[in-house]
């Protein structure tokens, strides 16, 4: 059943305290032995509030510690670009994690402006990098809780292809940071924070992602066609990229909301009256879907924009299997180069519509259990076109 204040925006009593939830953050200790508090990786890194003493500092650095060993092990010897989104906790730990890095002499390329760097800008820089032909690989990290609420943080690793580390790397990293954990850390290298982002290098994120995108995106037809666009990052890591996009590539595109405040005092409350940055739920995009006729087509994204929700005039927030099976229709029937052997991944979960959709292509489906991870051999490899 809905909250009864759903789709409305949220009121004072709805807003975390951030410097009670950062100061949680360094003074709280997890007990090793209570399973709520122990480093658990879930589809996409992990996740948890300092208030429950399930995201703390030791967390992190135990967790950082594991990655830089991790890495060592898989010969992984090259940079880690090292993301942040907007939350609460991002900085905290993406400083904690610096610390770490720094005093395994890792390289970390961090961002050149000391702004918000989405996840598919963190990939890409990684495939950037390890398609440039250097002997050694890069990884990543990306300190985010996606769309969970305000009093979250998350921590994820990004192995060399790009996209969310598989379950063989995070058991292993997990197991090695709660027996840091119930070591007191010993084992853990750390240097202080200044000295970390002094040896820092910087990179910058932003424009090599946003100059790379007419290798994918047609541009001119875009332009040509005269849509305008609403872009809302619903204070999320995006929020520098949309109006960059619109500068750089001539597009008629308005950033709805430019806004950034980690309480997220400005989002509507989502169906379980939690503030919440689901671009799939009707409640959570309540503003821009209240927006929708000022624009021929709008999208949000969540707060590390590797997800996003479409409003149109007509039909307010897209049903996400709509659109799912018209892309993959047009991208199938445009991209020429793409031999017949070629497949469509999906979920479990999506719509057995995309299923119809890929029959009347004459291709394979590829279903996969819920979790961008599962694509990424497919997508990297070539025998994936498309994965949602």
């Amino acid at each position: 059943m809905a909250h009864d204040r759903a789709g409305q925006v949220a009121l004072p009593e709805d807003l975390v305290d951030i410097a009670h939830l950062v100061t949680a953050y360094y003074s709280g200790v997890p007990d090793p032995e209570n399973p709520l508090q122990q480093v658990l990786f879930g589809t996409s890194g992990h996740r948890g509030s300092s208030l429950d003493t399930a995201f703390n500092e030791a967390h992190i650095l135990a967790t950082t510690q594991a990655i830089v060993e991790y890495r060592a092990s898989q010969g992984v010897d090259g940079p880690l670009f090292l993301g942040r989104d907007t939350h609460a906790l991002s900085e905290p730990a993406w400083t904690s994690a610096l610390e770490v890095l720094a005093a395994n002499d890792v390289t970390v390329l961090i961002d050149s402006r000391d702004r918000y760097t989405p996840t598919p800008a963190v990939s890409h820089a990684i495939l950037r990098y390890n398609r440039s032909g250097p002997e050694s690989r890069a990884d990543g990290i990306v300190v985010t809780p996606s769309h969970n609420p305000p009093r979250d943080g998350g921590f994820k690793y990004n192995p060399p292809h790009g996209g969310p580390a598989g379950s063989e790397a995070t058991t292993i990293i997990a197991d090695r940071a709660n027996e840091l954990l119930r070591r007191d850390l010993s084992g853990v290298r750390r240097v202080p924070a200044a000295r970390a982002i002094a040896r820092a290098e910087r990179y910058d994120f932003l424009r090599f992602y946003i100059d790379d995108l007419p290798s994918v995106l047609d541009f001119d037809a875009i332009r040509s066609a005269g849509v305008r666009i609403g872009a809302d990052p619903l204070g999320g890591a995006s929020v520098d990229y949309w109006g960059a996009i619109a500068d750089i590539h001539r597009l008629d595109l308005e950033v709805v909301n430019p806004l950034v405040d980690a309480t997220w005092r400005f989002m509507t409350l989502d169906t379980d009256g939690k503030i919440r940055m689901d671009c799939s739920s009707p409640n959570a995009m309540a503003s821009l879907i209240g927006a929708r006729d000022r624009f021929d087509i709008s999208t949000g994204n969540d707060a590390d924009a590797d997800r996003h929700g479409i409003v149109t005039p007509d039909g307010g927030l897209m049903n996400p299997n709509h659109y799912l099976a018209v892309a993959i229709d047009y991208l199938f029937s445009h991209r020429k180069g793409w031999g017949s052997s070629v497949k469509v991944g999906k979920t479990l979960v999506s719509s057995s519509m995309i299923d119809r959709v890929v029959g009347s292509l004459g291709r394979e489906l590829l279903e996969v259990p819920v979790g961008f991870k599962w694509f990424v051999p497919g997508l990297l490899e070539g025998s994936l076109g498309f994965g949602g």
